[in-house]
């Protein structure tokens, strides 16, 4: 099934198919302007919403056939509500002589007919998005520092509400009939923040489920999994008074229905760059650390199941059926992308995608999209689609002066696309027309078409090889003799040239047998047992090791067991 993309331009917005086709969609009438804001698919991509100019326009996904035309509007942000039944809008507080209390500013409408169903004041941009519960039943949104709420599409009525618990942010968890909700609340100079869980409606400071305080957050994040059993916090402050991150400094914790809350321990220092639910709701990961940041996928009692490795990296981005994994270096990275299998935790592919300040997954799960789009980088805009295999399946970049500023995929129900069967084997695809960094030295005008001098920029001896007409100076015998000297100590002390420390052997000896396929399985076993036996004398010196490394000494009992049934 091919599955349209919308894309955002300053020369209007147009539709496009994805793999296979990446034909326009026939039934669109691209929109020739350069005063279209925004534009938003809901969330099962039954409805595509879009502003050009003072117009908002609903379209049908079904025939693409207009479904409302409002007119006289200065729209800035869009949201649908779960089920796609509403359309809200916001658009810049103002006030003249006419109105100057100001006019309503957060509107919401019919998504099938474009009827005005209700208007509110919402001065700020922040927070300006009402909260749903999955199933429509519960609306909420922010008033000052409270949090109001209405109910069954009632928006005349407000039925409940958290006061005077200063609430400068919260989540509504995605659970249906039964509803939770995590607030932040900012606490005053020298006093700590605060993370309060409710059951709805049960607001009063005894009926907290859970409670978390906080000395550093100025900010704190909610993400609840999907299955809304179990929700991360990550807080952040401005300024990181340690002075160890120019970025600020950011906390972790874990927050469930029965009431735990803990810590997430992450094993190396610096920031954390990302934190991202499984589609499962069974695991997590994060990205965190100083470059090279390392990435850990952690469980639900918060214990470190697999590691990622390091690398450049600082972006997170499961598929929609969970079982494949991206790992991205964006932003001032180079962009580097890895693909991970989460059921073997096996990596599948790797490739680059430069300049990327846009990525989202297709909900087929096997195709996922980068793009680089303005005000972020005006140079070198345009989109690009992947194969899970790391394989270009097409581009479009914009010709000049055309800047790209949004691309979606249409989304679909959940269950309509089924797990992707994952391979490792390429499809076909095609080369990327942006060129490569190149991998060879540069080399200075004056110097080429010439032979090519090696030189080894910290070895003044090979700068100065004697019988090159340059005599060795002083500097560079002493710096020969303190070689000559440090190798032969290591020489004495049983010390190998291609290590940093003696070699490490196992007790274990292997006789050979004169088989080649057998002595080939047997040297293998007896490295491994090597690497294992060093591995256990770290660990006995106090050095922390990896989960994959811990897993490698519980195996040796088994490669045991294997050499002597190769040795009967």
């Amino acid at each position: 099934m091919a599955i349209p993309i919308s894309i955002r331009s300053s020369t209007g917005i147009n539709l496009c198919y994805g793999p296979p086709t990446f034909d326009n969609v026939q039934d669109f009438s691209t929109v020739q302007s350069k005063s279209c804001r925004t534009m938003l698919f809901d969330s099962d991509g039954k409805f595509f919403a879009y502003v050009n100019g003072q117009i908002l326009k609903i379209i049908a996904t079904d025939n693409w056939k207009t479904l409302a035309t409002i007119e006289n509007v200065k729209t800035y942000h869009l949201a649908f509500s779960p089920k796609g039944t509403f359309l809200m809008s916001w658009e810049p507080f103002t006030v003249n002589n006419a109105q100057p209390e100001g006019s309503p500013n957060l509107k919401i409408y019919k998504t099938e007919t474009g009827e005005l169903v209700k208007t509110f004041v919402h001065k700020k941009q922040i927070n300006w998005e009402p909260q749903w519960s999955l199933d429509e039943k519960l609306f909420s949104r922010m008033v000052n520092n409270d949090v109001v709420f209405y109910e069954d599409l009632n928006f005349e009525k407000i039925v409940a509400r958290i006061k005077n618990y200063k609430v400068v942010s919260y989540k509504m968890s995605p659970n249906v009939g039964v509803y939770f909700l995590l607030c932040h609340t900012l606490g005053s100079p020298g006093q700590p923040s605060f993370a309060r869980l409710f059951k709805y409606p049960n607001f009063e400071l005894n009926q907290t489920i859970a409670n978390k305080s906080f000395f550093q957050a100025d900010k704190v994040e909610f993400l609840w999994n999907a299955k809304g059993n179990s929700a991360l916090l990550l807080t952040s402050t401005e300024v990181d008074k340690t002075g160890g991150s120019y970025y600020g400094k950011q906390g972790l914790h874990f927050a469930g229905l029965n009431g735990q809350t803990s810590i997430i321990n992450l094993s190396k220092e610096g920031s954390i760059y990302n934190v991202q639910w499984s589609p499962k709701s069974n695991e997590f990961c994060v990205v965190y650390g100083f470059m090279p940041a390392k990435a850990t996928v952690f469980n639900l009692k918060c214990e470190p199941i697999f590691e990622l490795g390091t690398g450049p990296k600082n972006s997170i981005f499961y598929n929609p059926q969970g079982n494949i994994l991206l790992l991205g270096g964006f932003g001032n990275l180079r962009g580097h992308i890895e693909l991970w299998d989460t059921a073997n935790w096996k990596k599948i592919s790797e490739c680059d995608a430069p300049d990327t300040t846009f990525l989202q997954w297709a909900a087929d799960g096997e195709h996922f999209l980068t793009a680089t789009t303005a005000p972020r980088l005006r140079i070198g805009n345009g989109y690009k689609i992947w194969h899970y295999t790391g394989v270009l399946l097409f581009e479009r970049p914009c010709k000049e002066p055309e800047e790209l500023y949004d691309v979606a995929w249409k989304g679909f129900p959940k269950g309509v696309f089924r797990d992707p069967v994952i391979s490792t084997k390429k499809v076909e695809g095609i080369a990327a027309s942006q060129p490569q960094a190149s991998a060879q030295v540069y080399r200075p005008p004056s110097a080429r078409n010439r032979p090519e001098v090696k030189f080894n920029l910290y070895d003044e001896e090979d700068a100065h090889k004697p019988g090159k007409g340059v005599a060795p100076s002083k500097a560079s015998l002493k710096q020969k003799k303190k070689r000559e000297a440090k190798k032969a100590k290591k020489s004495e002390e049983g010390m190998d040239e291609e290590q940093k420390g003696p070699v490490i052997v196992s007790n274990i000896q292997v006789n050979l047998t004169g088989d080649p396929e057998v002595d080939k399985k047997l040297k293998a076993i007896k490295k491994k047992l090597d690497a294992i036996e060093k591995l256990k004398i770290q660990q006995a010196q106090g050095k922390t090791l990896e989960i994959n490394q811990l897993e490698k000494i519980k195996g040796e009992a088994d490669l045991i067991n294997e050499l002597k049934n190769l040795t009967v």
